[in-house]
């Protein structure tokens, strides 16, 4: 069958018109299609870049604002140091204020209250120092000087004696240095050093028992000479009052007080250390004991 058969003339005319007709409609849509791609492109690529400016800026806004907030609190800081900075100065300064206060109020007997403070102070620093240097593990450093005369003999001994600090060690030696007189001398030495190292203990016990002793007194002499000056104050004028008579009598309560507050502490030490000292003569004469008992036991080695 032929293709003309199928359509009349006319009807050929009439498809190519509409063909004609169709073809730049197609042809236009066509390369309308890739415009709108790119046009579509584009647009998306303006959103993210709005998109990542619009993020840049919210981080930026955002930092900012973290670094102001750091900046509000160091200032706020700063502010509150500076603010408490003087408080402190000024509670300092209240304090000392007071403190010269009350020692003006006291008088002139305060004065040798305070030097007796500042040597009684002095004396139990040193004494402290001085009893620290001198404890010695007295079971063990004589259990050795026993093990060095049966192992090594006398001499090794006198060396241990030597190389060890403190008066059991210093007594120890003396003994030992008499040791070839037999064990009565090797006591007799013995007893000698302990002497001289109990004096050498007991030399600043002297010293804070005087600070002890006449503190109170002198706190005691500035109460009397305080109720003096409140009873002159009072013969001397027309009509009494009450502030003229406390003046003088609290100038007596202070000095009695700081008669006290330094008597107190420094008798406190003062027996402390003298129980000390007294824990050291019972173990100078243990010590002593041992080494005359080992001497006379004849386990030492020549």
């Amino acid at each position: 069958m032929k293709l003309g058969s199928l359509l009349p003339k006319r009807g050929w005319v009439v498809l190519c018109a509409a063909m004609i007709a169709i073809a730049p409609t197609v042809v236009w849509g066509q390369s309308q299609e890739p415009a709108d791609a790119g046009q579509a492109m584009e647009q998306a690529a303006d959103d993210a870049a709005g998109a990542v400016e619009e993020a840049a800026g919210d981080m930026q806004d955002a930092a900012g604002a973290a670094v102001d907030n750091a900046a509000n609190a160091m200032n706020n800081a700063a502010d509150k140091m500076a603010d408490s900075a003087p408080a402190a100065t000024q509670e300092a300064a209240g304090t000392t204020s007071a403190f010269l206060e009350f020692f003006r109020k006291g008088g002139n007997f305060m004065w040798p209250l305070l030097l007796l403070s500042i040597v009684g102070l002095a004396a139990i620093i040193e004494r402290f120092i001085t009893l620290q240097k001198a404890s010695t593990n007295t079971k063990k450093f004589i259990a050795r000087i026993i093990e060095e005369l049966r192992s090594n003999g006398i001499r090794s001994a006198i060396e241990v004696c030597q190389k060890t600090r403190g008066p059991i060690a210093a007594i120890v030696h003396s003994g030992l240095t008499k040791a070839d007189q037999g064990p009565a001398a090797v006591e007799k030495a013995i007893e000698a050093a302990g002497g001289i190292e109990v004096a050498f203990l007991q030399r600043g016990l002297m010293v804070m028992a005087t600070v002890a002793n006449v503190a109170p007194l002198v706190g005691f002499l500035g109460t009397v000479s305080g109720m003096i000056n409140a009873f002159e104050a009072i013969a001397a004028a027309e009509q009494v009052s009450a502030k003229l008579v406390a003046s003088g009598i609290s100038e007596a309560l202070i000095t009695t007080m700081a008669g006290l507050v330094v008597a107190i502490p420094v008798q406190i030490f003062h027996n402390y250390f003298l129980s000390r000292i007294d824990r050291f003569i019972i173990e100078m004469e243990e010590s002593s004991i041992d080494l005359v008992n080992e001497l006379e036991a004849g386990n030492i080695r020549p």
